[in-house]
């Protein structure tokens, strides 16, 4: 299977760019994988370069999860992760989803130094 980069599926998000939105389209169109890392990169993009609130985060994650073409690395982990992240205004997609991937792993608890991260199950503030 086909793979992505950050900046293509933020292109597909987005629609910026007509053009590369609609070569996006026809790349993912016979199907492409998206990795953690990527998806990663494309909130922090969506976030801190395109200004998007939390919650159009989320849609945005949502839709990537439902696009059928794509297919998200363990979706069943960014899920876990996009609940966290809705559940916990104080808290980054990223950190939910180190999280989520140290879980499924069975890497706990995950340690760290952010207080709001640690109040979450499976966490030790160092």
């Amino acid at each position: 299977m086909r793979a992505v980069d950050t900046n293509l599926l933020v292109r597909l998000i987005t629609r910026d760019d007509r053009r590369q939105a609609d070569a996006a389209e026809a790349f993912v169109s016979k199907g492409a994988w998206v990795s953690h890392l990527v998806l990663a990169e494309a909130v922090w993009v969506l976030d801190s370069v395109f200004r998007l609130k939390r919650r159009q985060i989320a849609v945005a994650v949502d839709m990537l999860i439902e696009h059928e073409h794509l297919t998200i690395q363990d979706a069943d982990v960014v899920e876990a992760a996009l609940s966290a992240f809705r559940g916990k205004p104080s808290l980054g997609f990223t950190d939910c989803l180190v999280l989520a991937i140290a879980r499924k792993a069975g890497h706990l608890p995950l340690g760290t130094f952010d207080r709001r991260l640690s109040m979450l199950e499976g966490t030790e503030l160092v």
